[in-house]
């Protein structure tokens, strides 16, 4: 089945952003935003939605969801909130429904991000029709294996932001120890978004300002300020932690070969693009040993597209995806 009207929704852990789409296209003019704080679940803001727009209902409705979805039910990893098809139905009316991990819609939305959205961060060749990955950085960290086969797009769901952080120096074990044992949030273990995602920016700083000499307890916002004010500790913060991205996207892509590219989405990457190359993402990313020859086999993007989990929603139904 293809959705003539949908409703689509990216539901991240502060708001919701809801639109209609014609096929895969998503109508700009339709998009609205509405804060989580203010409802009890997702369904009075598909309501709330569709009262905005004058609908009563829609032929396919498809969110995207901050947290894992298992047995096509959605738990919110910040929010109390459980999304299921009968919610959807409830509110929308559609008799095509499904849910999707945030990533994994991105995923769906790759092929149908206008250009002038994908800024190219490390060169390579790309492979029509090879694997993509998409890899996003911000409140959380994981990645979503994108593969198009003769039956249609596969976007397989992981949870890898959780698996251990990278160790290949001195300086990256004793992150690692600093990381499992030292804070509020220490729980004895050092995991990758806990290195790169948000929080895991602080914690890196606050590795880097130990070792100095001058701990200091700063939110990832007045990091990137005191970097671009050109901080020392905060320069140094951002060599690291550049370190790390490196290392852990180029475990990526040998895991998953994505000969057509990878796709860096989220706050906290979107924040050090302007660093990325003086900060030597790319030399990161390569550093392989004898492998550093093959990892030139792969290209690196990011998505500066706000709406493209809108568009992967719209893209996932119109292709008839379900669940």
């Amino acid at each position: 089945m293809t959705a003539s009207l949908a409703l689509v929704a990216d539901i991240g852990g502060t708001n919701t952003r809801v639109a209609l789409a014609d096929g895969k296209v998503v109508r700009p003019a339709s998009i609205r935003r509405y804060a989580n704080a203010e409802f009890a679940s997702l369904e009075p803001v598909l309501e709330r939605y569709m009262a905005d727009e004058g609908i009563a209902a829609v032929d396919g409705a498809c969110v995207a969801a901050a947290g894992p979805v298992r047995d096509g039910v959605a738990v919110m990893t910040n929010l109390s909130w459980v999304i299921d098809a009968a919610l959807l139905n409830r509110a929308t009316k559609a008799s095509q429904t499904a849910i999707l991990n945030d990533l994994q819609a991105q995923g769906h939305a790759l092929g149908h991000i206008a250009p002038e959205f994908l800024r190219p961060l490390i060169p390579g060749p790309q492979v029509p029709g090879g694997a993509m990955l998409v890899v996003g950085v911000g409140t959380g960290m994981n990645a979503a294996p994108v593969h198009d086969t003769p039956w249609g797009r596969v976007v397989a769901a992981s949870e890898c932001g959780h698996i251990a952080m990278p160790v290949q120096t001195e300086q990256d074990f004793r992150l690692s120890r600093f990381v499992a044992t030292q804070g509020a949030h220490a729980h004895g273990y050092a995991g990758v978004e806990d290195v790169l995602a948000g929080r895991g920016l602080e914690r890196v700083h606050a590795f880097v300002s130990t070792e100095s000499g001058t701990p200091q307890d700063k939110k990832a916002a007045d990091i990137m300020a005191a970097l671009a004010a050109g901080d020392s500790i905060a320069r140094e913060t951002a060599r690291l932690y550049m370190h790390l991205l490196g290392q852990e996207l180029g475990n990526l892509a040998l895991i998953h070969l994505p000969f057509g590219g990878l796709y860096l989405i989220g706050g906290v990457a979107r924040a050090m693009v302007p660093y990325m190359a003086e900060m030597q993402l790319a030399e990161a990313f390569r550093d392989k040993g004898r492998f550093t020859d093959f990892m030139h086999s792969f290209a690196v993007f990011a998505v500066e597209d706000d709406y493209a989990a809108l568009t992967g929603c719209a893209a996932y139904l119109a292709n008839g995806g379900r669940g």
